[in-house]
């Protein structure tokens, strides 16, 4: 496996998992849901989330995988920036002056995980 696949996979699969855990979908998918999820082929996932538990972005559990607070925050920030023009404040939310809202995708992304919407009281 080339390091460019890698990066590219971990990428995905711990967005994937980040998206899924807040959504309320699974906090430990199996590498079967993974799979079904990220149209990959078990057998070749199977050896990144082993990679991927070995860096430490990942645990192995009786039921499948969690994110490590490393692989949160790893998973977050590739959220947050895949999603930025999506999870940017809209219409009647937050002002184009919100430093909040406008400076930080991280930000953006925290409000949106903490209150689900993204409106402030200015």
């Amino acid at each position: 496996m080339s390091e460019l696949a890698v990066l590219k996979v971990r990428e995905e699969v711990l967005q994937a998992m980040y998206w899924m855990r807040a959504e309320g979908i699974a906090d430990e998918p199996s590498a079967r849901n993974l799979s079904s999820f990220l149209a990959m082929p078990p057998d070749s996932l199977s050896a990144y989330l082993d990679r991927f538990v070995a860096e430490g972005h990942l645990e192995e559990t009786a039921t499948g995988f969690r994110l490590t607070e490393t692989g949160t925050v790893a998973g977050k920030r590739s959220f947050a920036d895949e999603f930025s023009d999506m999870t940017n404040s809209g219409h009647g939310e937050c002002g184009a002056d919100c430093t909040f809202c406008n400076s930080d995708p991280n930000a953006a992304a925290s409000c949106l995980e903490q209150n689900g919407q993204h409106v402030h009281q200015h």
